[in-house]
This record gives structure tokens, sequence and C-alpha cells, in this order.
């Protein structure tokens, strides 16, 4: 069977958005894939900056996905943080990376056209590379994500 991977920031209250958008595809791949998912709170530490909040959020998310139908017996959703490989594996891969490559990235993009290239932090321009080892670390064949991914 197929892997599908996916992942959703906790930087709020779920909403339609993250429903029709994450949430229900995630959910209707279970009838067909492998899933893991996660709340991604890793990436969410480049805007969110409220412990209590984020731990809220990510209830929240776990919750919105349980209470919508996402079966954990066929499944495995789980919180980014609680695996410290993701993490090592983003360490190794920034060290192979060349700068070049991450400022061609969507994210470091995005702020420059802006004229915010300045304030960017270093989560949000290394951010492609955590979403790599996401990715690489799960071995996955089907990656659901948006069209700037």
């Amino acid at each position: 069977m197929k892997r599908s991977l996916s992942g959703i920031k906790p930087t709020g209250m779920p909403h339609l958005g993250n429903i029709l958008g994450v949430i229900r595809p995630a959910i209707d791949l279970q009838k067909t894939h492998d899933t893991y998912y996660f709340i991604a709170n890793l990436h969410a530490l480049t805007s969110v900056r409220d412990a209590e909040q984020m731990r809220k959020d990510t209830f929240n998310v776990a919750a919105t996905f349980l209470a919508l139908g996402y079966d954990p017996s066929k499944g495995c959703l789980f919180v980014q943080s609680e695996v410290p490989q993701v993490t090592e594996l983003m360490w190794l891969l920034n060290c192979t990376i060349s700068l070049g490559d991450l400022f061609r990235a969507h994210a470091f993009k995005a702020a420059k056209d802006k004229g915010e290239e300045g304030q960017l932090n270093n989560g949000t321009f290394s951010y492609p590379v955590l979403m790599a080892a996401d990715i690489m670390l799960y071995d996955a064949d089907v990656v659901p994500v948006g069209k700037d991914q």
C-alpha cells in the first residue's frame, strides 16, 4: 500500500479551508493509503511564539481530525516535534544544501518580493529543508500539499 504524508500547522483554530484543503482529503486517503499525518508544530514556530497557544492549537487540530472521522487504527496522527529524527535529519540536510538553493525557495522569494527579506527569520528561510526532512523520514509516496510547496 502506498504511503501518504502531510502536515498541518497549528496556528489557530482549524477553519473551513483547513478542513476542505487538508483534513478531509487526508481522511479520504485512509481508504487507499497507509497514512502518516502530523501536526506541524516545528513549522509553526516560524510565527507562533506563545507556548500555551501552541499547545491549545495542537490539541484542536488533533481533535478536529478525530471528530471528522480520522481513524487512528488505520493510520498515524502525531505531533511533529515528538519525533527527534525530524530535526536531526533537517540538520544533516542543512549542512549539505547551498544558500543559493534556499534563496530560490518560495519563502525567501515571497519575502523578497514584499521587500521583507531582511526581516525573515532563519526558520522561515530554511523551511523547505524541514519539509524535505519530513518527507524523507517517512518515505512517502504521496505528499498532498498546496501549490506553493
